[in-house]
């Protein structure tokens, strides 16, 4: 960001595209964006959705080939829980290398299954245990790259393709959810009837497939430049610096000159403690070694993503409840669809991902353009107000589940099944499906948001690590989670009473715990509230 791009940083809302430098017309050259080659691009031959399909396809393939080797290794790692909070950025070079490494663990999970099954070698677990770990590592890699690299291939500055590339983040997740519903439906059938080597063999021979997708664009990928070629954390780390060192040195009652005293005042006012890194020692703005304004202000940008993001675990908090507790709640119920069809308890996760395949595109070309007539942004709506609408769905499905869980308990106790934990409630599974779409649209609205907001609001060389700021989220929310269940459960067992979270759900008490989530989500949306109001957005990117 520089001095003329801080005109547009807006005072709490977006600004419309009138606040940018004009396009010319016949201008078909793309801006800090190259080739393979390292030429200039153009935008008729490069990027847009004509490079985004390549990427896109890639997260359908990707979550295919990993999503069922999630869920197998989650009933042998459980008790380590290593793998949702792998959040590991690495930047564009290194793209290629992370999908090596998922395509690995999947080439060693198969190995390992292979031997097992057909030669009966008892391989050890700390292969398996390897494998998981090749998983964890390359997923933390290419998630935030992937998305980065997808978004880069439109141009911000241009009016059609800034409204495409918030469309862009709407479909990556599509697809992503398309991927895990073919994986839920397929591989469980696959690995559960026919043979785990194969179900392991398949999602590699898929990675495989993913590598040779990825190659297919190389000539239309747009690859961003960056405009300062000092590290950006090295950058950041000098206007911290700076500023603590001049935190007692006062500006000068006279600016020694007009430039220097637009150089002060352009710097807007949050984090004004960041403005002593303009200063020298002497309190002068008369020094080489001074920070620039465009440096303050990407610093300042990493600082207000903060209390963003503390206010979003609690959302994050819910959000692992739809692969823990529902799934335990819907394994007591009548699981049965249609006559001589029974849903597993592990696939009710499928009703998430139908709700989100039906309402992403509602959103895209029904929502958005209807809302973007009204408040004239390319997105209809501002990202945070996206956000802060999904935790509100959020929040109504954990009152959801509380109140069908309360159903559940009090069906199990008419019928004197309290004591029989394996006997099947009478009571069908479509009682769980309403939380279930509820958190669908709320990962639509709330996760799409987030990966937009994440995105656009860093520095232009981070933003795959503002998409790892996202992902950080998620992580950080099912730790909260278990930390949450593991104090409750010690709390609430004591003097010989049964836990919320005992074996025998008909004595637990998961509605107690989904009223306290739903709770927990209405104070973290009231602060998020207060810090989304005062949000002034950085704007140097994008129209």
């Amino acid at each position: 960001m520089t001095i003329s791009h801080l005109s547009n940083i807006s005072s709490g809302t977006e600004r419309s595209s009138a606040a940018t430098p004009l396009i010319e017309a016949g201008d078909d050259s793309v801006n800090g964006s190259v080739d393979y080659k390292g030429n200039p691009v153009h935008r008729s031959t490069s990027g847009g959705w004509r490079s985004a399909s390549f990427i896109t396809v890639l997260v359908c393939v990707c979550s295919c080939g990993s999503c069922r080797e999630v869920c197998i290794f989650w009933d042998i790692f459980e008790p380590y829980n290593v793998l949702d909070g792998s959040s590991w950025s690495v930047h564009g070079q290194c793209r290629r290398q992370c999908e090596y490494v998922v395509w690995h663990g999947h080439v060693a999970a198969s190995f390992r299954s292979l031997c097992c099954r057909l030669f009966s070698w008892p391989l050890p677990d700390y292969y398996c245990r390897f494998s998981h770990l090749h998983l964890a590592f390359g997923q933390g890699g290419h998630k935030p790259c992937a998305l980065a690299f997808g978004a880069d291939q439109f141009d911000g500055q241009n009016p059609k393709e800034s409204k495409a590339k918030s469309s862009f983040f709407n479909w990556w997740y599509f697809y992503s959810s398309v991927g895990v519903n073919l994986t839920l439906v397929v591989m469980v059938y696959i690995q559960d009837n026919l043979s785990w080597a194969l179900g392991f063999g398949i999602p590699c021979i898929v990675m495989t497939t993913t590598l040779l997708i990825l190659l297919l664009g190389s000539r239309t990928y747009r690859y961003s430049v960056n405009g300062n070629e000092k590290n950006p954390f090295m950058r950041i780390g000098r206007v911290i610096h700076r500023a603590i060192r001049n935190r007692h040195t006062t500006p000068p009652s006279a600016m020694p000159g007009e430039e220097d005293a637009c150089q002060w005042h352009q710097s807007h006012e949050q984090f004004k403690f960041l403005n002593k890194a303009l200063l020298a020692p002497d309190g002068s703005l008369v020094d080489q070694n001074v920070c620039s304004v465009s440096d303050v202000e990407d610093t300042k940008a990493l600082l207000k993503l903060v209390p963003i993001w503390i206010t979003s675990l609690a959302y994050a908090t819910v959000f692992a409840q739809t692969t823990t507790f529902f799934t335990k709640q819907g394994a007591t119920l009548d699981r049965t669809i249609v006559s001589g069809f029974k849903i597993p308890a592990a696939s009710l996760q499928i009703f998430i991902g139908f709700a989100i395949i039906l309402f992403i595109p509602v959103y895209d070309r029904i929502v958005v353009p209807i809302s973007r007539g009204l408040t004239r942004k390319p997105s209809g709506i501002t990202m945070l107000q996206r956000i802060g609408t999904g935790m509100v769905f959020s929040a109504i499905s954990m009152v959801t589940a509380a109140l069908v869980e309360m159903k559940r308990l009090e069906t199990a106790k008419e019928h004197g099944l309290v004591d029989l934990p394996n006997v099947t409630v009478p009571m069908s599974i479509w009682w769980l499906v309403p939380q279930y779409i509820l958190c669908g649209i709320a990962d639509v609205l709330t996760i799409v948001g987030l990966q937009e907001f994440c995105y656009d609001q860093v520095p232009k060389e981070l933003r795959s690590l503002g998409i790892s700021l996202y992902l950080s989220i998620l992580g950080v929310g099912n730790f909260l989670s278990s930390f949450l269940v593991s104090v409750i459960d010690e709390a609430t067992s004591g003097d010989g009473q049964e836990s919320w979270f005992a074996n025998n759900l008909n004595r637990a008490h998961l509605d107690y715990f989904y009223w306290l989530l739903a709770g927990l989500s209405a104070v973290g949306f009231i602060a998020y509230l207060y810090f989304a109001r005062s949000y002034i957005y950085s704007r140097g990117n994008t129209i």
